[in-house]
């Protein structure tokens, strides 16, 4: 029951009734004021209306027409409360399963995009979170999303690992995972004093990438690095690959795009004589130069000039590349690939958006702005509005900057070993069965899984952190297995419930029973659907972290509530038949809430804890 909404709706209806038609804000009442729901909306009526907000406040209290769920409304001052009708809104939270409005439309999410030439660490671990958890925001609220990977296969990272493979006579024989054992070579070649001296050799290997003489070696790669981000639960549709989009002609298209704009010229004279220039002054105001050189006076195109071109394929401007079938990842998902000797007629299988979200660190803010301007400059007005740059700062270690140049990582594939000892260790010291259990090594990996996946989407993505491998497998504080071991505590409950023959679907309960301790609950998770709404908005999923935590504070609240003599007020199975009937109900829908709020993050409730 999405009460707000409708009462949204009937204030609304009532104060255009009144003649002061308005955009009203419904809030949730402080704990300590009387009511569950209110509205200031009297305030902004009293100034259309010409009146005291108070007597708007008495006035609008006594038109507008309670909703289903609300028994009585009451103004106090210049603000109306609303009080809940408890037993029919526990009723109704309990009867209704979470879920979102069908919304038209695709998404594009682009994410991870590492560079192939080493193992991910925790610094692109904030990117595939960040990404898959919008992903899966996304689909749940109802929207077509097709995630793709942008694989640098030109670039010069991918040509040092490459050269340092040959240079020093390294051989890979299987033991070491790929992507760490190619990392390595990076690493060591940078740290080489004679490296200066091997810039010949490098740029042979970056002719050869760009000609895709050596894909194969990129795609196994590619591969490894994929094993890590399917392990975190990592899902992907498309790899892009850069040497496809150079290939395809994107460039091209997309300056013909351009030049057709009234923001774009080529100057004959001054700094930029010669060169192909688009002026973003209108689109980024405040800017000390407003015109962006997209061509060079040589011919040759600028990196953004690139983006440019990929960012309009994806929205559909124009077609040229080609795809197949890549492999299959552990859920049985297909993971197509860009590719010269692709499919032709799966061109329009990808792209055509109608919204694109890009991944990528607070560096890129600038070319993301401009690739963003550019569909302005275009005349794609709507799509430059559905053009976001979802900006994320970085993940530190034990206080220093993460270099994969300089060594100073850790690896995501290590942390996640880590994370799952970790926290497996502490249960195991509450709990000694778990050690036993055949499932040991599951509830470990989903511990790890969770550990990391949270600890990377608990803090605003504009905020840089400190990476915490102990404090985020932690069972207490702002953790997933704090979390988790909430989810599993209401399982038990309803396991020992159902083992003493109780009904837990509602069969038999006496909703007039239910006290306003169990109301709080219910409130807390008949908020998902406001709370998937507002990530959609925000393009954040730092929310629905937030969220799960709020879910599992309040449920330990509940479950911890004494009454006035100090005794335990929630037991369940101890409570009044009926009453106990109407919360194994409660707590029935509370666990299906925790899962399908941790599904939105990708993160997996171990079976027992």
């Amino acid at each position: 029951m999405d009460l707000k909404v409708h009462l949204k709706a009937a204030v609304e209806a009532a104060a255009a009734q009144m003649g002061a038609p308005l955009d009203a804000a419904i809030q949730e009442t402080p704990a300590n004021k009387p009511g569950d729901y209110g509205t200031p909306a009297a305030f902004q009526m009293a100034k259309a209306l010409g009146r005291n907000p108070v007597q708007v406040a008495q006035t609008l209290a006594q038109t507008v027409q309670l909703p289903q769920g609300i028994s009585r409304v009451e103004a106090a001052g210049p603000f109306l409360n609303f009080f809940v009708d408890t037993a029919a809104f526990v009723r109704d939270v309990v009867d209704t399963p979470f879920a979102m409005p069908a919304q038209g439309g695709k998404v594009v999410i682009e994410h991870t995009s590492v560079n192939p030439n080493k193992e991910l660490h925790v610094g692109h671990l904030r990117n595939v979170v960040l990404g898959d958890s919008m992903a899966r925001i996304f689909r749940a609220a109802g929207f077509t999303v097709e995630v793709q990977n942008y694989i640098d296969d030109t670039g010069r990272q991918a040509a040092e690992s490459l050269f340092a493979m040959t240079h020093y006579g390294r051989e890979w024989n299987g033991a070491q995972k790929y992507d760490h054992w190619l990392g390595e070579g990076y690493v060591q070649l940078n740290a080489d004093p004679a490296k200066e001296g091997l810039e010949a050799g490098i740029r042979d290997v970056m002719h050869k990438l760009e000609e895709g003489a050596l894909r194969p070696e990129v795609e196994q790669t590619v591969k490894a690095q994929l094993e890590t981000c399917f392990r975190i639960g990592a899902q992907y549709d498309l790899l892009v690959w850069e040497s496809d989009v150079v290939g395809s002609g994107f460039l091209a298209q997309a300056m013909n795009i351009l030049e057709g704009s009234r923001y774009t010229s080529h100057p004959t004279e001054g700094k930029f004589a010669g060169a192909f220039v688009m002026n973003v002054q209108e689109f980024m105001p405040g800017l000390e130069e407003s015109n962006v050189v997209l061509r060079r006076s040589d011919g040759t195109a600028m990196y953004v000039a690139k983006d440019i071109g990929y960012q309009f394929w994806k929205f559909g401007l124009f077609e040229g590349m080609k795809f197949k079938p890549f492999m299959t990842d552990p859920a049985g998902h297909a993971i197509w690939t860009s590719a010269p000797d692709g499919q032709p007629d799966a061109q329009r299988r990808f792209g055509h958006s109608d919204e694109v979200i890009n991944v990528i660190d607070s560096r890129q803010k600038h070319p993301q702005m401009l690739v963003k301007s550019s569909l302005g400059v275009a005349g794609e007005t709507d799509k430059e509005a559905r053009s976001v740059h979802l900006s994320y700062e970085f993940v530190n270690l034990n206080g220093q900057t993460i270099s994969g140049r300089k060594g100073i990582t850790l690896a995501v594939d290590t942390a996640l070993e880590e994370a799952s000892k970790r926290g497996f260790a502490e249960l195991s010291e509450k709990n000694p069965e778990l050690a036993g259990r055949d499932d040991a090594q599951e509830i470990a990996r989903r511990i790890g899984v969770g550990a990391l996946r949270f600890a990377m989407l608990r803090n605003e993505p504009s905020r840089s952190f400190d990476f915490d491998l102990e404090k985020a497998s932690s069972l207490s504080g702002d953790t997933a297995p704090y979390i988790q071991y909430a989810a599993v505590r209401a399982a038990s409950i309803l396991r020992k419930a159902q083992a003493a023959g109780y009904s837990v679907d509602g069969t038999g309960a006496n909703w007039d029973a239910v006290p306003e301790v169990d109301l709080i609950l219910a409130k807390q998770v008949a908020k998902l659907p406001e709370i998937v709404s507002q990530a959609v908005r925000l393009h954040s999923p730092h929310g629905v972290a937030q969220y799960a935590l709020d879910l599992a504070t309040t449920f330990n609240a509940w479950f911890n509530a004494k009454d006035k003599q100090g005794k335990p007020a929630t037991n369940v199975l101890q409570s009044p038949e009926g009453l106990r009937e109407a919360r194994l109900a409660l707590v029935a829908r509370l666990r299906a809430a925790f899962e399908d709020t941790l599904g939105l993050i990708g993160i997996e409730i171990p079976a027992a804890m």
